[in-house]
């Protein structure tokens, strides 16, 4: 992969784009369209320019490298399983009790010596241009503005590099970073994050923290960036494991971190821990915009480079979206580093349009009363698997967790409300549901057991429901019912809220016989058809402590909140493409999408 773009050409169907783009909105907007396709592509933009500063880069953008299933098992070389059961191999070495146990062993230790990164004194391809602060200017970077609120153009793909104050650990993480001129950016490391801790470590040293930001290079050093690492253990050492060689690292021109050698671009500075900046807004993985808030602020010494740099980005914003792809490998890779804490696990699944940290489900080998409840809690209580707001178990027997319609058939067969455990934990600083930030509800439901008793009384077709919902309030303004044939369906409304839902729930008491799991939103970006987002949208939109109901039936409140449900919070907006630009690349042909396309994935503010 020294050539990652002739490596795409050959294995990724790379599509390459020469028309003059720009890189707010534009490029952004058709990574956004592509990558939602089912057969999508990586994307090279090879004249990105900047219309409102007048600017046309010299370098490309390169997009949704990890495209598609088929293309992140190439970046890897393997399939993702195949790294587990390495994984799972070497977490289950024993001490060997004979002589041909010890040589059995010998591949297997051999292979170890390419984890650890090897540190070079000589300077890297990545060094080939060296810019000096006096000459550092981020504006020649193709910097993308994503989103139309967005705060400013924001770095997505940057691989940030940071180390303790002791020296002795260092980490690689993927961290947003906000251009707020030509040599200062603001550094969105999360309050849980390895780079925050090393910050709190220089804050009350009253030193500067150096700062090293990758962007580019072969593509596994940004999935690593990202992988869920215990503490303290430097990323690339997976890189080497899953590689099978050691990752090549030269040391930063003006501080003591090493990089990948082979990086297009480096970015080198520090964070004075004095000085903190508004960072955002910005249009996030979640599908909303996360707000405002002070964050650190990086200031440039120098910029290096290839002599041909490739500028690599990512587009986040509503599901699905390229971290399906890198959730995916993720998820498989790190399930032997789950089954130590939970040693009857057999398999789990994050669904992207429950974007990861929302909603898990998890497959058991149940051995006794409250297993599952016990898994629950370690699973909310280890590393980032803390953050999962909504966590189901089912049964060994239970079908393929990836088939959707039949493991949402299974569930709702053993959905009990006396198995639903509602609690209190630490979430996601980037979620937005809670009435204070970092902390909220947590849902769990065991959903191991054999199949309930009893279901609906008296189901009725949707119209006459609706209609007997309306008559009790008319701001239930449509109604859909979803696997009748279950013994627990789900009744959609969709409704224009001007109360508290727990309202409407009360009213909805004398309609008990008719129904057994409620689910509410707004009809405002809604779609009463499409249960893709709706799920999307639910799973984002509760705190299960303020907005789940088990009496007089499950009542689930997905609509947006604000002081009408005691919550004072700001309640960030949906991202929304921008129509204009949508209508001008459509035009161009530069995207080929429709009406359905648009409303499948909720890309316009349906308002407009």
């Amino acid at each position: 992969m020294q050539d990652i773009v002739q490596w795409l050409k050959e294995n990724g169907n790379l599509k390459v784009i020469d028309e003059p783009l720009d890189v707010e909105l534009e490029i952004p907007h058709i990574a956004y369209i592509e990558v939602k396709k089912d057969n999508s592509h990586p994307l090279l933009f090879t004249n990105p320019i900047n219309k409102a500063k007048g600017i046309e880069y010299d370098m490309p953008v390169l997009m949704n490298i990890f495209a598609n299933k088929e293309l992140t098992q190439k970046i890897l070389g393997k399939h993702p399983d195949q790294v587990a059961q390495g994984i799972d191999r070497l977490l289950k070495l024993k001490p060997p009790a004979k002589f041909i146990d010890k040589l059995k062993m010998i591949p297997e230790l051999f292979a170890l010596k390419n984890v650890f990164p090897k540190r070079s004194n000589s300077r890297g391809a990545c060094q080939e241009i060296i810019i000096p602060k006096e000459e550092v200017d981020l504006d020649k970077l193709p910097i993308l503005k994503t989103w139309e609120e967005d705060g400013g153009p924001f770095i997505t793909m940057g691989q940030v590099y940071t180390k303790s104050l002791d020296g002795g650990m260092q980490n690689l993480g993927m961290y947003r970073l906000q251009q707020y001129d030509k040599n200062h950016l603001g550094m969105h490391w999360q309050i849980h994050k390895d780079a925050s801790h090393f910050f709190d470590q220089y804050q009350k040293a009253g030193k500067k923290m150096p700062v090293t930001v990758a962007i580019g290079g072969d593509p596994l050093y940004i999935w690593c960036g990202q992988a869920p690492m215990p503490h303290g253990m430097f990323e690339l050492l997976l890189y080497g494991f899953v590689r099978g060689k050691n990752a090549q690292l030269v040391k930063s021109i003006t501080n003591d971190i090493y990089i990948p050698k082979d990086v297009d671009v480096v970015i080198e500075g520090f964070v004075d821990p004095t000085k903190m900046e508004i960072e955002g807004p910005f249009g996030d993985h979640t599908g909303y915009y996360t707000l405002k808030e002070p964050y650190p602020v990086m200031e440039v010494e120098t910029i290096t480079m290839k002599s041909n740099p490739v500028f690599q980005a990512t587009v986040v914003g509503k599901p699905p979206l390229e971290d399906k792809y890198m959730g995916w490998a993720t998820e498989r890779i790190f399930l032997p580093m789950l089954k130590p804490m939970a040693p009857d696990l057999i398999d789990y699944y994050m669904p992207e349009n429950g974007v990861f940290h929302n909603l898990i489900l998890g497959k058991m080998k149940t051995l006794y009363k409250g297993h599952a409840q016990q898994f629950m809690h370690a699973f909310w209580g280890v590393g980032q698997m803390s953050f999962v707001k909504h966590a189901i178990f089912v049964n060994e027997d239970a079908p393929q967790l990836e088939d959707d319609i039949a493991i949402t058939e299974y569930i709702l067969n053993r959905l009990d409300p006396k198995k639903i455990l509602i609690t209190q934990g630490i979430i996601d600083a980037l979620d937005h549901t809670a009435n204070e930030s970092l902390v909220g509800g947590k849902l769990g439901v065991d959903a191991t057991a054999k199949e309930v008793e009893n279901g609906v009384k008296n189901l009725l077709p949707d119209e006459t429901l609706l209609k007997k919902m309306k008559e009790i309030d008319s701001n239930i303004l449509e109604l859909k019912q979803y696997f009748t044939h279950t013994k627990n369906p789900i009744c959609v409304i969709l409704v224009n809220k001007v109360q508290s839902m727990q309202n409407i729930i009360a009213k909805l008491k004398p309609l008990k016989e008719h129904i057994k799991l409620l689910v509410i939103t707004d009809k405002t970006n809604n779609e009463i058809d499409n249960p893709y987002m709706l799920l999307w949208r639910v799973v984002n939109n509760i705190d299960a402590q303020r907005d789940v109901v088990l009496e007089p039936f499950i009542a689930i409140d997905g609509t947006n909140k604000s002081k009408l449900d005691g919550f004072n919070r700001e309640w960030p907006k949906d991202t929304h493409c921008t129509k204009e630009v949508l209508d001008s690349l459509q035009e161009r042909g530069l995207i080929d999408i429709d009406e359905k396309f648009i409303r499948k994935f909720g890309i316009l503010d349906f308002e407009i």
